[in-house]
């Protein structure tokens, strides 16, 4: 790679480590973020490294591993959006540090560089930076698992063992077990195509498979230990529910099959994801899908591939998704890292007539629909200020003029561009578009509310469990109410009443007696809606959120 080379992919490097931090101090504005911030939250509280509460109810739904970081990062930082991101944000740049090495391991440095950014710009992935869940730490711990049980295959070391065991580990704890099948699916995969599946049962992958039930031990302890032991516990509006059980079966096979404790009423679509990506992987998405056909035709002319890890881990995870009953646009991000590596070769090398013409074609329509998307928006949206957009505009001329000026070949010029194109959009998301929606949640406008000085002597309820945002905002304990036992409730306990409009309506209608002591305008939804981004349309779009008291 030249120098000059270098100096590009170091730029875009550093933009899109700029842009995919831009967000870290936004207030939330969905409520799943706000929910694991506030369990992350509870632990701090409680004292609790194992017990998982929301509401100061037992919680039962995702495994602790992200739950641990947020809250050690609260012990060192302090509580706040910017804490809980902040872990989330270093797995992200672990995840972009294991797909350089492992694409670097089998391909040049060009298409290792050229994969790491495929990774920092791909849509969700910068939305799920500011909009964090569980994906950035899964993205860094199946790269991650991948690329050490790729060198242990090749050559035992006990640091590879260990790393690679670890890494499963903290995966399976952050996520469940399906996510071996990514794991030890693109081992399998690879073992298959090279005709080494003994392999698999080789004293050091045996080794590995135990050594990483030994790190998962300690979900297995705190499963046992919140639930297990307390067979009269309520959950799931039963008694006896073993979390182990849970763990190893409800929590992966249930939701594989829609029939556990937790289901969607929605059935399963097998293209789900193959349309999801098309924005979910823009801009990316359309090379992908040529990568994917390229290398199945070479597979098919018995044509040796550089390696078999990523295909065989990204697809089969990608086919595990797609046949599940819980299909959710953010559970791609898992294997990003994979199928970066997979288009990373096909961004630059010479391709056939038709090829080249797909590629420049397919990154032209990203390029152009990206670029019109922020006039679009900001045209209706309106914001109060337009600081951020005009720094876009700028950067983004001056990016692209650079690019237009400095770099002479065509695909090298394409692939800057569409680079350059996806941080613009994002960063105009960021910096513009979540703040106004962040802005319109009332949930935080009402936590504010109550967390002045003549409301610490009350007890503070929420009608709703969806209420996560305000949950977390609040700077103490937060109890759940439902809006049916309201009209009981003792008239003597100083308390606030958080309710969402649909709560107050059930009151409305009951003739239940309420004082409310504020209202906030609220937009509920955690789609974005056209009507909201309209300006002109938005108070259509928006409700209202109470505080009341009896």
């Amino acid at each position: 790679m030249k120098n000059k080379d270098k100096l590009f992919y170091l730029l875009l490097f550093v933009l899109a480590l700029a842009v995919n931090v831009a967000g870290i101090n936004v207030k939330f504005f969905t409520d799943d973020p706000a929910l694991y911030a506030s369990i992350a939250k509870n632990l701090i509280y409680k004292k609790d490294f194992f017990e998982l509460f929301t509401y100061n109810y037992d919680w039962l739904d995702k495994p602790h591993f992200p739950f641990w970081m947020a809250m050690l990062s609260f012990k060192v930082f302090g509580i706040s959006v910017w804490a809980y991101r902040l872990p989330a944000l270093v797995f992200f740049l672990l995840s972009a540090g294991y797909t350089y090495l492992f694409t670097r391991k089998y391909y040049d440095s060009e298409t290792a560089a050229i994969a790491v950014l495929i990774l920092m710009t791909a849509q969700y992935i910068i939305m799920s930076n500011t909009d964090v869940r569980a994906e950035p730490y899964l993205m860094a711990l199946v790269i991650g698992s991948i690329y050490h049980i790729a060198c242990l295959e090749e050559r035992f070391t006990f640091k590879d063992l260990l790393l690679a065991a670890l890494l499963t580990a903290c995966a399976i704890m952050t996520k469940g077990i399906f996510v071996i099948v990514a794991i030890y699916g693109s081992l399998l995969g690879q073992l298959i195509f090279r005709k080494k599946v003994p392999g698999l049962f080789s004293i050091r992958f045996i080794g590995l498979y135990l050594l990483t039930v030994l790190f998962t031990l300690p979900e297995f302890y705190a499963l046992y230990l919140q639930f297990d032991l307390h067979p009269e516990k309520l959950v799931f509006e039963r008694h006896n529910v073993s979390g182990i059980k849970w763990f190893l079966w409800d929590s992966q096979f249930g939701r594989f099959v829609n029939s556990g404790p937790i289901s969607r009423n929605k059935g399963s679509d097998i293209t789900f994801y193959l349309h999801t990506l098309l924005w979910a992987f823009a801009p990316w998405c359309l090379l992908f899908y040529y990568a994917v056909y390229k290398r199945f035709r070479d597979i098919f002319k018995r044509v040796r591939l550089p390696e078999y890890y990523a295909l065989s881990g990204g697809l089969l995870l990608l086919i595990l998704f797609s046949l599940s009953g819980f299909q959710l646009p953010f559970y791609t991000n898992t294997v990003f890292p994979l199928f970066a590596v997979i288009t990373a070769p096909f961004c630059y090398k010479q391709l056939s007539n038709i090829g080249l013409k797909f590629r420049l074609v397919s990154q032209w329509v990203y390029i152009t629909l990206l670029t019109l998307i922020v006039f679009v928006i900001n045209f209706f949206l309106k914001p109060a200020s337009y600081v951020f957009f005009i720094v876009d505009c700028g950067a983004f001329i001056l990016l692209v003029s650079l690019i237009n000026n400095r770099v002479k070949e065509g695909y090298k010029k394409t692939f800057f561009l569409s680079c350059a194109a996806a941080l613009f959009a994002n960063f105009y998301l960021v910096t513009v578009l979540y703040p106004v929606i962040a802005t319109y949640n009332g949930q935080n406008a009402a936590a504010a509310y109550v967390n002045q000085q003549q409301f610490n002597q009350y007890h503070i309820y929420t009608a709703r469990t969806e209420n996560n945002v305000f949950q977390f905002e609040c700077k103490k304990p937060i109890d759940y109410l439902p809006v049916e036992k309201f009209k009981n409730f003792s008239a003597t306990e100083k308390a606030v009443f958080y309710m969402s409009q649909y709560s107050l309506n059930y009151l409305i209608n009951n003739h239940i007696p309420y004082r409310v002591l504020q209202s906030f305008q609220n937009y509920s939804q955690e789609r974005i809606l056209p009507e909201f981004i309209n300006s002109a349309t938005r108070n259509k779009v928006l409700d209202k959120v109470y505080l009341i008291t009896k």
